[in-house]
């Protein structure tokens, strides 16, 4: 049986998944069982045991493909050994110690060195919240900057950032999921160019990141109610957090007993970030040629390399190295399940289903303000952007080129689904940018939540807005 005939029953592991992630409020199991349910769909339509098989038919085929491997030689361990060398070494701390220090007088400036880093450290997720929140927060505390303004700033530079700089590894994930979905986008690389030829049409994130901007500046006219509340508080009494506040703590081990004394300097942190974007950057200006692996590969030994030649001893440096690598393993866990699910909507041709059903109910104009609101939706039940990815690239393309077989069309549809996902995890409660932001900035998790989803609110619906302007001049 080489694949199962378009039928409604292929919506049924998108379904589960979903379903499951409202109910549990947890993604792996989630996603574990929208890949069994798609062996399930497989037997209900004739396969044989052995063809619906979910390890030998989805799991390993997904897990196994170059795509995937490249998601873990960037993600797990390039990005968390990385991170894992600057504990041992106080590289990124240092970093913000010394540049904060100069950078910011005040609160405006305080927010705008925060912008600039959560900028800097583009990769989304966990990583982006983790580095950014910890390294600007002692600057921003010193300058009366309330800690919903700053787990705002530093959620609204992860992951929208992570979607328009492209050096890190969103691109080689999705161009993953969509690969084979449309004419245009045949093999990996091709899937891969359109990524970064599609950066323009991601209103949402170029938006969110231009609005914090503007409020880190103050420049924003309207923030919102509980925003320009918090605001208030911290400049005029200096309380950080409101009345009630409960902000979670971040346990740390702050003085180790078996560690080797190191003295922190800029090259730690700036070498390696240097190396980072000269080879993903450099050779994509000056001959198109994306190297973001070779980037990330290099990034991490010359940390590796700088560390030892400024005295860490070589067990330090490797046990840094494995901490961090093993701290990225249940987001590698996460990635692996949502691209198999990715492979399951393949196999099962839901997009062709999708297309038959409902290709001629949607107007085309509307579809990439209703993709927007669907990823929006699905993001913010999840708390997964990639997860969300998963479920809807795979059949929101072919719709679209169902609809109007135009690059441009496509590539607007194509920023629908990558803003809208953000925002729903930006925004949900139990994502982990959301709470990840929160905790490191000191901020308390709901207190984040209610003053940010006004703002992220506003820029989604400009993106939407301007979607469907876009749609309407191509059509």
């Amino acid at each position: 049986m080489e694949g199962a005939d378009p039928s409604a029953l292929s919506l049924l592991p998108a379904l589960v998944t979903i379903a499951l992630a409202f109910a549990t409020r947890q993604v792996i199991p989630a996603l574990f069982a929208g890949v069994v349910t798609g062996s399930v769909v497989l037997l209900i339509q004739g396969a044989t045991l052995g063809e619906a098989n979910p390890i030998d038919r989805f799991l390993i085929p997904a897990v196994g493909s170059s795509n995937y491997a490249r998601i873990l030689l960037i993600y797990l361990w390039s990005l968390g050994g990385l991170i894992g060398i600057w504990e041992k070494t106080g590289g990124a701390l240092h970093f913000a110690e010394v540049v904060g220090a100069r950078m910011a007088r005040g609160p405006r400036s305080s927010l705008g060195f925060a912008w600039l880093v959560g900028l800097l450290f583009h990769q989304g997720g966990t990583v982006s919240t983790v580095l950014a929140g910890t390294t600007v927060k002692p600057v921003n505390d010193r300058h009366r900057v309330s800690h919903e303004e700053l787990s705002y700033v530093v959620d609204s530079t992860a992951s929208p950032a992570a979607t328009v700089i492209p050096f890190n590894a969103w691109p080689p994930y999705v161009a993953g999921l969509v690969v084979g979905t449309t004419p245009l986008l045949a093999t990996e690389s091709a899937a891969l160019s359109f990524f970064l030829s599609s950066i323009p049409f991601n209103f949402y994130a170029l938006l969110a990141l231009a609005t914090t901007l503007l409020f880190s500046l103050g420049w924003l006219p309207w923030v919102g109610r509980r925003m320009a509340k918090a605001r208030r508080r911290a400049r005029e009494t200096g309380e950080l957090d409101a009345r009630g506040a409960s902000p979670m703590i971040v346990a740390r081990d702050l003085a180790p007993t078996e560690r080797t004394p190191y003295d922190p300097s800029l090259a730690d942190f700036l070498v390696p970030i240097g190396v980072l974007l000269g080879v993903a950057i450099v050779p994509y200006w000056l001959f198109g040629a994306y190297r973001v692996n070779e980037a990330f590969l290099l990034c991490t030994l010359s940390a590796m390399i700088l560390a030892g030649v400024r005295g860490l001893p070589l067990s330090e440096v490797l046990d840094g190295f494995v901490h961090g690598c093993r701290n990225m393993t249940i987001g590698a866990i996460v990635l692996g399940l949502a691209v198999t699910l990715g492979q399951v909507s393949r196999d099962l041709h839901t997009a062709d289903f999708v297309v038959q059903a409902v290709g001629g109910a949607i107007p085309a104009i509307a579809l990439p303000a209703l993709l927007t609101l669907l990823c929006m939706g699905i993001a913010f039940s999840t708390g997964t952007s990639w997860g969300t990815y998963a479920v809807v690239f795979p059949v929101a393309l072919p719709l679209a080129w169902a609809l109007a077989p135009d690059p441009t069309y496509l590539h607007v549809c194509f920023g629908a689904v990558l803003g809208g996902a953000v925002f729903g995890d930006q925004c949900s409660p139990i994502s982990d940018t959301t709470i990840l932001s929160s905790m490191f900035t000191g901020c308390d998790l709901m207190d984040h939540v209610w003053t940010q989803f006004p703002l992220a609110l506003l820029a989604a619906g400009v993106g939407a807005v301007l979607s469907t302007a876009v749609a309407a001049a191509v059509l």
